[in-house]
């Protein structure tokens, strides 16, 4: 008898250890919110947010799926999964941009996917027939529908499924956002706002070009022509004296008087050879 009062005893004390375990709480779900910056949701790059916002719908489109919303900052689009013959799956995506506010333009893309999980259900519906015959006698009469219900909803977290669509997204940018160069506004000459021009190179010296033969001018075709005016007559002048050339002899001087006295014997001739 004692021991089976202390087998009791031992149940007893089992039962009230199961009982506490499985009236003890679950963590929350949101405990496992730890809100840090892992950067799984998000990705910058360097251009505006609507040029941003501009290639997410493209890299959305590229892969199937079908846009239900585009604004300038938001948009939404989703893609449906069959699964089996009886589970179906839908993948919504939703993508904000927004601008960074620095000097630069630069633009956040935050993407967040939500996975919505449908099975297909029968659900019965019953009717009443009422015989007037016979009194208030009804006759159910059930059929079933077949309809897919929503079974499960999650947001998608894993890492590598927004690494591969954040890539995707950069091939739809620009060719210069690519290069990490925030992307130039081209100056708009309808506005009569010049374009940047690039200094020329310093080139070697060359000749002068020459002067154009001058062209004579053709009065023009509605406008009358002057006639030319007459010469004046010219006055007949003296004819020049002539100069002749000039004369290329020296002129001969005779020579001064000598101051000498005469000879006094007469000068003997020179003996012959």
């Amino acid at each position: 008898m004692f021991r089976s009062f202390h087998m009791r005893t031992v149940g007893l004390a089992l039962m009230l250890v199961a009982a506490a375990g499985c009236s003890s709480k679950k963590a929350a779900i949101y405990e496992h919110e730890n809100f840090d910056d892992s950067g799984t949701f998000s990705r910058t790059y360097p251009v505006s947010d609507a040029v941003t916002c501009e290639a997410g719908p493209r890299a959305l489109l590229s892969q199937g799926y079908i846009i239900t919303s585009s604004d300038p900052k938001l948009v939404s689009g989703h893609k449906s999964f069959q699964q089996t013959g009886d589970t179906h799956m839908e993948i919504s995506f939703n993508l904000v941009c927004a601008e960074d506010g620095g000097a630069g333009h630069h633009a956040t893309m935050f993407a967040n996917a939500l996975q919505d999980q449908y099975a297909l259900k029968k659900v019965n519906n019953s009717a009443s027939l009422g015989v007037g015959v016979l009194g208030s006698v009804s006759m159910p009469i059930g059929s079933s529908d077949d309809s897919m219900v929503k079974v499960a909803s999650e947001t998608v977290s894993a890492a590598k499924f927004y690494e591969r669509f954040f890539a995707l997204v950069e091939m739809f940018l620009p060719a210069d956002a690519k290069k990490g160069v925030p992307a130039t506004e081209k100056p708009n000459t309808e506005l009569g706002v010049p374009e940047p021009k690039a200094e020329p190179a310093a080139l070697a010296p060359t000749a002068p070009p020459a002067a154009p033969a001058p062209v004579e001018a053709t009065p023009a075709a509605s406008e009358p022509v002057a006639p030319p005016a007459e010469p004046a007559p010219i006055a007949p002048s003296e004819p020049a004296p002539y100069v002749g050339p000039e004369s290329t002899l020296e002129e001969i001087k005779p020579p001064p008087p000598s101051d000498l006295p005469p000879p006094t014997e007469a000068i003997q001739p020179l003996p012959s050879s």
